[in-house]
Formats: structure tokens, sequence, C-alpha cells
């Protein structure tokens, strides 16, 4: 690869982890939440045009951070009727020096400036699907077309949903929200940081199976939660779940980096220190003594898969039990997939597909592979091998991911192979 290419992969990889810092430093510097995102990209481009001829800085992070400061210094220099502001922010960026030195080590404490953007973004002025969005686009740094896929909605809508909610928070405060106020906001910001983990889990475009950057990204925001939320069960639930499902990354993918499914997994590959805390943190969600909510439940399901040493030894109608609970507590078309599947492996075939039989219509479902990827492996375990090869090219086509879009194509094949033997 020349040095362009090379210098365009470094900006890329670069943005993707430190976006979501530059934006909330820069939206407490300044003060903006629009201006910041802005100051940011002007950053960006300069490096598109600059790390070419110059190439990679030493510490990239830190040098988007300090272009982004002049680019907000020369901002209020050039708007005349704000010059006690500009006197305002140099102090700012003096004091930031320091604090900011080193951009591209991970300051785990309370203040962090992204996990104020992330209560920024899940501000009650805005609808709950726009909180998603604007915090998936500041927070993980997802485009629009990745949210799109994520909420199964056009490209367009989520364009205008961001661009809309950065209007209404212009002028709200950046600061940690207190009280009643904070546990307002605890249920979106907890959902929002569980989809940006599983878009680093299972990505829903792109080549690559999994984006390992996302996953650590939430769960780092997760456990800063747990910290500020520490008597909310669900916060620990959340946690708990995200670091048991992120023990398994390691063996999600072979030596070529195509997927592993669960049971064909390595499990001497899953990161037992994740396993240790995941189970840690569910206890202390359990024993915290207020109602648990749907992350502790999700949490004793991961738990099941993660002390079964082998495929064979894993409890599922323990897992069916949960995923019971799970439903009773409001019906969502995605967890009734899962409760088929669970259903499927602790009772048989026939019990999962009368599951996901009754949420064969449901509109959530229309544009998602997750239906007919379950819908054939069910079939293939009841030994109807042409129906589940013909659901699995199904879900193959409506999947983004190149890595599933293969998986699914492969298993598909097999099916079709089996049938006709």
């Amino acid at each position: 690869m020349d040095e362009t290419g090379t210098a365009q992969e470094a900006v890329t990889r670069v943005w993707r982890e430190e976006s979501a810092r530059l934006v909330g430093a820069l939206t407490r510097i300044t003060g903006d939440l629009a201006l910041a995102e802005d100051l940011a990209q002007d950053a960006l481009v300069a490096a598109l045009q600059q790390w070419p001829q110059g190439g990679v800085p030493d510490r990239p992070g830190a040098w988007l951070m300090q272009t982004a400061k002049r680019r907000a210094v020369d901002h209020f220099r050039r708007a005349d009727t704000l010059r006690r502001r500009t006197t305002d922010l140099g102090h700012a960026l003096e004091r930031e020096e320091d604090t900011m030195a080193d951009l591209d080590a991970l300051v785990d404490h309370i203040d962090d400036d992204v996990l104020r953007l992330v209560f920024l973004t899940c501000h009650p002025a805005l609808a709950p699907e726009s909180r998603a969005a604007l915090t998936l686009r500041l927070v993980g740094g997802l485009t629009v077309p990745e949210i799109a896929r994520a909420f199964l909605t056009k490209e367009a809508t989520i364009g205008q949903r961001i661009s809309r909610a950065k209007r209404t928070l212009a002028g709200e405060s950046f600061d940690l929200p207190v009280g009643a106020e904070r546990v307002q906001r605890l249920d979106d910001v907890m959902g929002v940081l569980y989809l940006i983990f599983n878009e680093g889990y299972t990505a829903t475009a792109g080549d690559d199976w999994m984006r390992p950057d996302l996953c650590t990204e939430a769960i780092r925001l997760a456990r800063m939660l747990a910290q500020l939320a520490s008597q909310e069960p669900d916060v620990h639930g959340l946690l708990a779940l995200m670091e048991l499902q992120a023990s398994r990354i390691h063996a999600r993918t072979d030596g070529a980096g195509a997927p592993v499914l669960l049971d064909d997994q390595d499990r001497s590959r899953w990161d037992a220190l994740l396993i240790r805390r995941g189970l840690a943190d569910l206890e202390r969600a359990m024993t915290l003594g207020t109602p648990i909510g749907g992350y502790v439940v999700q949490a004793q399901i991961a738990a099941c898969h993660a002390r079964a040493g082998r495929a064979d030894e894993t409890d599922w109608r323990a897992i069916a039990g949960w995923y019971d609970v799970l439903a009773g507590a409001g019906h969502s078309a995605v967890v009734e997939v899962n409760r088929a599947v669970a259903h499927g492996r602790a009772f048989g075939p026939a019990a999962g597909l009368a599951v996901l039989d009754a949420v064969a219509d449901d509109p959530a479902l229309s544009a998602s592979h997750l239906l007919p990827s379950v819908r054939g492996d069910l079939l293939a375990r009841a030994g109807r091998h042409g129906e589940a090869a013909d659901s699995f090219a199904e879900a193959a086509e409506l999947t983004a991911n190149q890595s599933e879009r293969t998986l699914l194509s492969t298993r598909a094949v097999q099916e079709r192979r089996r049938s006709a033997d």
C-alpha cells in the first residue's frame, strides 16, 4: 500500500477510536454540540490533506485535538461580537493542555467527556429514536447508513433525525444530570450503549464480522455508568451482559477471519477474566434487593453459556425459561426470535418453529435476516434440509455484512447437498 493509502487508513482508524472524545471535549470547551462536531470534522479534513504528505504523527489523536482547538480559536476570533468568549476560550484551552496531553489514554472516571456526551444526546427533549441515532453517530462513530440498518429505517430518515436532534440540543447544558433527571435518562442511556455494543459484536455492514473497538468503548462507558448509578441492578446487568458476550470475541472468527458459530467455538479461547467480571457484576445486580430488569435477565442467559465448558453442556431449558421471563415483560419481535432458538434447543425444533411462526409477519422483522436465519437452523435440525437451504439463502440476501452473507450462503449450499442425498 502506498503512503497515501496508509495515511488514509490511519485517519479512518483514529477517527473511529477518537471521534467521541474529540466531540465530547470540544462540546465542553465551546458549549455548542453542533460547533464541536463541525470542529472535529474540520480536523479530520485537515488530517486527510496533511498526513499523506507529512506522514502520520506519533500521537494522531492528540494531533486531531490540537487542530480542532486551533479551529475553535479561529472561529471565535472571526465572530466580532464574541471577543470576550475568545478570551474565555483561550483560558479553557490552556487548562486543557495538561488534561488532554495524552489523548490516546483511556480516562476511566465519572467526569469523562464521552459519558457527558452520552447523557447529553439522551436528553429528554429528544424522541427516543433520535436519542439513539444521535448517540450512535457522535459516541459510537457510526455512519448514517450503519445506523439506518440497525434501526431498519431509511438513511434519509436517520439523517433528518440527527440534524433535528442537534438543533434541539443547541444551548443545552453539558453537565452530568443529577437526581430525578439522571434516573429518567438511565434507560435511554443503557439502550444506546447496548446498541453500540451490538454494532461492534455483529457489524451490520462491511466486510468484518465484528468491530471490537465499539464493544470495548461500550463496556468502558457501561463501567462508568455502573459507578454513577451503583444501586441500579439493570446497570450492573447491562455491564455483565456486555462482558459475558465480549468474552467470546476471540473465538468468534477463525484464522482467516470467517465467523465461527457458538456451538463450534473453541471455548478455551473465551476470555476467562471477562467471564469472571461478568459473573461478578451479575451477582452484584442480583443482590441489590430491587426488581431486576431486562438486562439482568439477558445477562443470566449469557451466564448459562459462559458456565458451559462444552456446547453440549449448555442448560438450554434454563435459557428458555429466562427468555420466557423476558418475553413476559413486553413484546419484542427480536426477543421472540431468540426465544424460538432457545425453545428449539430445549424442547425440539418443532417447539422453536411454533414460537417463530407467531412473529413471522411482524413488520419489525420484514427487512431483517434474523428470522430466516433462525428458521433455517431450526428446519435443518428438524431434517427439513431443502426448506432450510431456502431460508438460509433468503437470509444471505438480506444481510449487509459480507462475512455473515458468506456464512449463510455456505450453510444454504450444505443444506441443499443434504437434501439431495
